[in-house]
């Protein structure tokens, strides 16, 4: 049974780093020049993949998704973020906690089908590579782009509420950076079973059964690659799939230690270091490695940063 709160509706105080003061003044400037080099290098990718055609191919239509996805995401809690590193303050409104769970929710899970849907394309594109073009038609790649992100938007309408509907009477002190399901369950004056079997479902299908998707598609993608008898096609294969299973690793590696462990002593210690990590370098680190390690994306980046030249000089 919930217990009923007077005060259900006040102000949350997101605790964060507020221990370490000298820490939380490193951080600030840390995460905002991550910041800044989220927006820029998605942004920048985002443009890429609308002006050049040599880029209107699934892969990049899969990977402006992400980028745009990644601009969302951590627009959603980095500003309050820094808001709080800065100052003493460390309030976030009823309203605003509530807004920032649903949007957080929305977009996390949004990524982790997103993810699945990229390692789909690419075990398309190198085991079934002359029916590819067939298969991933763009009718195709915008219903998967909409499953996505409905997919996303329904796991939050469904969590969200439960999760706010806890009584939190007069223990509003979040012990993270940011308002999550995990850190508001621990702080609720309730018996939280319920909302914690929800999450571990909610973990299972959006986190464990998509990692096992991504893993047997490269497994399968592994086993064409090897077939191919040049050395040369044997890299190229390589080399279009590396990219994406190190961003999975990435993600994958510090959303499940915080949503798979969320009462162990680890999520409790770490559990702010790990919701950095994915909140501020995930989205930062994801440009950076699709632009180095792609050929493709690289010409694109060089061609619109000449057109960009060439508009300012005329």
């Amino acid at each position: 049974m919930f217990t009923i709160c007077n005060d259900s509706h006040s102000d949350f105080i997101l605790l964060g780093f507020s221990d370490k003061p000298y820490l939380e003044k490193t951080l600030f400037w840390v995460i905002l020049i991550f910041y800044c080099l989220t927006i820029t290098g998605n942004l920048v990718i985002i443009l890429a993949s609308l002006k050049d055609p040599k880029l209107h191919i699934p892969m990049y239509y899969f990977l402006s998704n992400l980028s745009l996805l990644d601009l969302c995401f951590t627009s959603s809690c980095v500003p309050q973020m820094l808001v709080n590193f800065w100052g003493p303050e460390k309030t976030i409104s009823y309203t605003g906690c509530a807004i920032q769970l649903y949007v957080f929710l929305w977009l996390g899970a949004t990524e982790c089908i997103l993810l699945v849907i990229m390692a789909v394309d690419r075990y398309v594109a190198v085991c079934h590579p002359l029916q590819y073009t067939t298969i991933m038609h763009p009718k195709l790649c915008l219903q998967l782009a909409v499953l996505a992100w409905g997919t996303g938007l329904i796991q939050s309408l469904i969590q969200s509420p439960a999760t706010l509907q806890l009584p939190f009477c007069s223990n509003r002190r979040v012990d993270d950076i940011v308002c999550e399901v995990p850190a508001l369950i621990q702080v609720s004056s309730a018996d939280t079973i319920y909302n914690e079997i929800q999450m571990s479902i909610a973990s299972i299908i959006l986190l464990v059964v998509p990692l096992i998707i991504i893993l047997s598609s490269y497994i399968a993608i592994a086993k064409a690659v090897l077939r191919i008898k040049s050395t040369s096609g044997k890299k190229k294969a390589f080399g279009t799939c590396a990219s994406h299973l190190l961003v999975v690793a990435v993600f994958y590696g510090t959303v499940t230690a915080v949503y798979l462990q969320p009462k162990s002593h680890y999520a409790h210690e770490q559990g702010k270091f790990l919701t950095l990590f994915y909140t501020v370098v995930t989205p930062t680190l994801n440009p950076l490695i699709y632009t180095l390690r792609n050929k493709k994306v690289k010409g694109a980046l060089i061609r619109l940063g000449r057109r960009t030249w060439d508009i300012w000089n005329n």
